[in-house]
């Protein structure tokens, strides 16, 4: 009799361990989803981690929901965490699939094209896109002097004659190429990071606007605080000429340091169009692109017409262009 008790004894408690083992592991995943939507929406992000981890919310959704399924039967109160959870970021993220409103008509159109050229972009497919496009402004990154060079020999100042560049030899440079003239501004901002020009374009309508090229340093380990001031320096929005901001923020809009540099009065070309869940990095032949970095952003004064997200040989960036609508 005893023999018998202290065996299934044994078994049950083989069974226990696993058992508690899995319950553990059920809800260390249920916290780590319920910690995510909470950072996502406090904008509690700090550190090299969080600061990634908020550029993949849009896909948090399924497995949050996924664990939620599975946990149904299993344990109900962690199946309601991961549900909430799921609900949460999915508000986050879905309304980004959906215009904000009709494509602006009316007014002067500008046209915005920004591109990071990873200094080794195919010069010609980027020329060839300039013709297509007819943009009144270029924003280039990671401009390098042999890249500046290679469009110039496939045609670029006779399609876009005006420049204001900061090129480098490295991942540094940038640039704004404009079909109209480009007068550069100085002492707009003070650029953390990479180069970042900035230049007043003059259209022949009379209207001028204020363009930036936007690259700051990627927030990886130690360059986070960096990232963060430097998203903080772009300037706001005037009540004087249209101000936009173009280029590779390193940042998505599920980030706070860019939701921040939102309020200041600007909004994303591709949220206005519903395309803003479009990634843009890294296009490269191993995987596609997973992550929405490169951005247009529009003084709120203006409308936005079209987005279009392009492929780029030679670089790992999809290029971004806006067509704007400017008050007259």
């Amino acid at each position: 009799m005893s023999i018998t008790v202290e065996a299934g004894q044994e078994a049950d408690g083989g069974k226990v361990a696993p058992r508690r083992r899995r319950h553990w592991l059920s809800w260390l995943i249920v916290v780590f989803l319920a910690g995510w939507a909470v950072v996502r929406v406090t904008g509690a992000e700090s550190g090299s981690f969080l600061t990634q981890l908020m550029t993949l919310t849009p896909y948090s959704p399924v497995p949050a929901l996924l664990v939620a399924v599975a946990l149904i039967r299993r344990d109900r109160r962690a199946a309601i965490v991961a549900l909430a959870a799921c609900v949460t970021l999915a508000a986050t993220v879905l309304p980004r699939a959906f215009a904000a409103g009709e494509p602006a008509t009316g007014g002067t159109s500008f046209k915005v094209l920004t591109i990071n050229l990873f200094g080794r972009a195919d010069a010609r497919a980027v020329v060839e896109l300039v013709r297509r496009l007819q943009p009144d402004v270029f924003s280039a990154l990671e401009l390098t002097y042999a890249q500046v060079a290679a469009l110039d020999a496939a045609g670029l100042p006779a399609l876009l004659p005006h420049r204001v560049l900061l090129d480098e030899r490295g991942a540094s440079g940038s640039g704004l190429y404009g079909r109209h003239p480009l007068r550069e501004l100085h002492g707009l901002f003070t650029p953390i990071g990479h180069n970042m020009p900035a230049a007043e374009v003059s259209l022949p309508s009379g209207v001028k606007v204020e363009v930036v090229a936007v690259h700051p340093n990627p927030p990886l380990g130690r360059m986070v605080e960096e990232w963060n001031a430097a998203l903080a320096a772009l300037p706001p929005p005037t009540t004087g000429p249209i101000r936009v901001l173009a280029g590779d923020f390193n940042a998505s809009l599920d980030h706070r340091a860019m939701r921040d540099l939102l309020a200041k009065g600007y909004h994303d070309a591709a949220r206005q169009v519903g395309q803003a869940l479009t990634p843009t990095w890294p296009n490269v032949r191993v995987m596609p692109p997973f992550i929405t970095i490169d951005h247009v952003l529009a003084d709120r004064r203006a409308g936005v017409r079209a987005v279009e997200v392009l492929d780029v040989p030679g670089t790992d960036h999809r290029g971004v262009f806006a067509e704007l609508r400017l008050p007259s």
